[in-house]
């Protein structure tokens, strides 16, 4: 089967990967509400088009944090892309870069941050989890700056691992399929949460500051009263999310708590969307509630999953296709021209 959409290469992932490295890779925790929710809100969300607009052409370029993209998308940060496919996250780096998108390494990568900093010209950000032993945060983020990165992404709502039922049952332990690449055997030892990923309040964003020069975006907010301190803490960026369900169950979806996120920073930090884009107008609705840009996961580890680099630009071409599409029949051809006054949210939204 030749892919069409994301969800076809879902369905040809499914089929190449072993069914327990597959259930990590999509599952959810507890009763997975919130994962099925960030489809489902998409989903309510209803488009108002206007017509008769000169759509002849439509430009889709962006900026984030001052970096030029081809479009308002970029790769979220995943644990691990090797066990999708041995090029790894060399392979998605360099997908990115294709298409004018950006990728975000995560702290657990299954190749170096020198490595992947390598493969590709392109923009990174890099993924942070912090621990009690803050030395060896420090560390790679020392190293994500010698390397190139642009941005620190600090993941902010895994104090604790939700509990993510299918890999209990399934006994499932990423060990066997990569390795803490980034983390030496002192690290290991000098953390006794052993890697087990921790922000304890919002000191520790000021310790990141603290450390670093460049501009910060935390990742995990569903409030206005956390945005609000996060614009205080000084961030640059935020990334509107829920972990793509994989955290607390039954927590609102990115989407739903995006009006309300943007409402309270007023233009003082970047806003970005992540969890549950799968398709060109889902882009579209996140752009009209006020994201300036959205991050896609999933899709990202099932079209390398299926065809490597390849696989992976392919996705995000389909994405900038089904975007350009959707701008041209909502009547908005350029970035700026997509608003609040182009979607109707679901009547019982109001009181979230």
């Amino acid at each position: 089967m030749e892919p069409i959409n994301l969800f076809d290469y879902e369905k040809l992932a499914q089929e190449r990967l072993d069914p327990a490295l597959w259930d990590y890779f999509q599952a959810g925790s507890e009763d997975e509400i919130t994962l099925r929710a960030n489809r489902t809100a998409f989903e309510r969300i209803r488009l108002r088009p206007r017509v008769l607009v000169d759509v002849s052409s439509i430009d889709m370029r962006t900026t984030v944090l001052g970096m030029q993209l081809g479009m308002p998308v970029m790769i979220a940060p995943m644990r691990c892309h090797c066990p999708a496919h041995p090029d790894g996250e060399c392979a998605s780096a360099q997908a990115a870069e294709e298409a004018g998108s950006l990728l975000i390494v995560g702290s657990f990568a299954s190749q170096t941050i020198e490595e992947i900093a390598e493969a590709t010209q392109g923009p990174l950000w890099f993924q942070l989890y912090t621990y009690r032993n803050l030395e060896v945060s420090e560390k790679v983020v020392r190293r994500a700056e010698a390397a190139g990165y642009r941005a620190i992404v600090l993941t902010v709502d895994v104090v604790r691992r939700g509990h993510r039922e299918k890999d209990i049952r399934n006994q499932f332990n990423l060990l066997n399929y990569s390795s803490l690449v980034n983390y030496s055997a002192e690290d290991v030892a000098a953390t006794p949460t052993r890697l087990q990923h921790l922000v304890d309040t919002w000191e520790t964003v000021d310790w990141l500051r603290s450390i670093t020069k460049l501009p910060i975006v935390l990742k995990g907010l569903l409030t206005a009263e956390d945005a609000l301190l996060a614009v205080e803490h000084g961030v640059e960026g935020i990334v509107v999310s829920n972990h793509g369900g994989r955290q607390l169950d039954g927590a609102i979806t990115g989407i739903e708590a995006l009006p309300e996120i943007v409402e309270a920073v007023d233009g003082r930090s970047e806003i970005y969307l992540d969890g549950g884009i799968r398709r060109g107008t889902d882009i579209l609705k996140a752009l009209a509630l006020g994201a300036r840009a959205v991050l896609v996961g999933r899709p990202i580890l099932w079209g390398l999953t299926v065809n490597g680099r390849e696989g992976v630009r392919h996705v995000l071409e389909m994405l900038h296709s089904e975007l350009e599409t959707a701008m041209i029949l909502s009547g908005r051809p350029t970035l700026a021209s997509i608003d609040r006054s182009l979607v109707k949210l679901p009547l019982d939204w109001t009181s979230i």
